[in-house]
């Protein structure tokens, strides 16, 4: 009787053994043939000439499906009923699925992005409060570069039901200024001198021209708006130029520029 369940037990540690073997053994040759399929799949011509936005975002789709084929696989060898395995998952992905519902959105996100490209690599975009360079793609999440060199992550889903402002998309912004002089100041002048300091910028465009108005008459200054269009990559050395320059320019010139002030009238009894 002993004898018997000695034997039994040693058939079943020789079985077990052989399928946990060679179960290490795929583990070890898929995840080396895994890893070689991914990098040729980033050398290949084909990859090259695709767009870097869905390259990233389709290559580590390809390798987590090429995971679970291996974890699937892996399952079968060790002899559990591959029928089994189908209401492992399917009851598994029902719990997972409500458990990571935000992942799940993320996910749904990312294929969004991909489809509607509202921004790719490289764009500079203003997103959930958060403004910067767009470094990577993922299938969960963005990663932004700030301009103090910050690297930001925001889920794919936030990005999706927010509003995003890319100002990669054309190759011109407008510059928008606002100066505020005191009343009784020559209007003509300070028009002259505002076009002529945006007209003289050598970054500043020629077409469409720099324009200048007395947009509102505000409770203590007058206010005139300047716009000049530049290269998008100028945007912000023109905006703090023109500041410095017509800053100094009202000072030579003896244009005031008011603070707020508030007429008090003293009535006597």
């Amino acid at each position: 009787m002993l004898q018997n369940f000695l034997n039994k037990l040693v058939d079943m540690c020789i079985s077990v053994g052989g399928k946990l073997l060679a179960a290490i053994l795929v583990l070890v040759v898929g995840s080396i043939l895994i890893k070689c399929l991914v990098k040729a799949i980033r050398k290949s011509k084909m990859s090259k000439r695709a767009d870097p936005t869905v390259h990233n975002f389709l290559i580590s789709l390809i390798r987590i499906g090429l995971y679970v084929l291996l974890i699937v696989t892996l399952i079968a060898i060790m002899g559990v009923p591959m029928a089994s395995i189908v209401a492992v998952i399917a009851s598994a992905g029902v719990a997972v699925g409500l458990a990571l519902q935000g992942s799940l959105s993320n996910l749904a996100g990312g294929i969004m992005l991909l489809i509607f490209r509202p921004f790719k690599l490289g764009d500079f975009i203003d997103a959930s409060g958060f403004s910067g360079t767009v470094m990577d793609i993922g299938i969960f999440y963005t990663t932004l570069k700030t301009g103090d060199n910050k690297a930001i992550t925001i889920p794919n889903g936030s990005l999706m039901n927010d509003s995003v402002i890319n100002y990669s998309v054309h190759e011109t912004r407008r510059v928008d200024l606002t100066f505020g002089v005191a009343y009784g100041t020559d209007v003509e002048k300070v028009k002259s001198i505002l076009l002529e300091e945006a007209t003289k910028h050598d970054k500043a465009l020629k077409d469409p021209a720099p324009f200048c108005r007395l947009s509102k008459q505000n409770e203590s200054s007058l206010d005139f708006v300047l716009r000049v269009w530049v290269n998008s990559g100028d945007y912000w050395q023109v905006n703090f130029d023109l500041l410095e320059r017509i800053n100094a320019r009202f000072e030579a010139e003896g244009i005031e520029i008011p603070f707020n002030q508030v007429d008090v009238n003293i009535k006597n009894k």
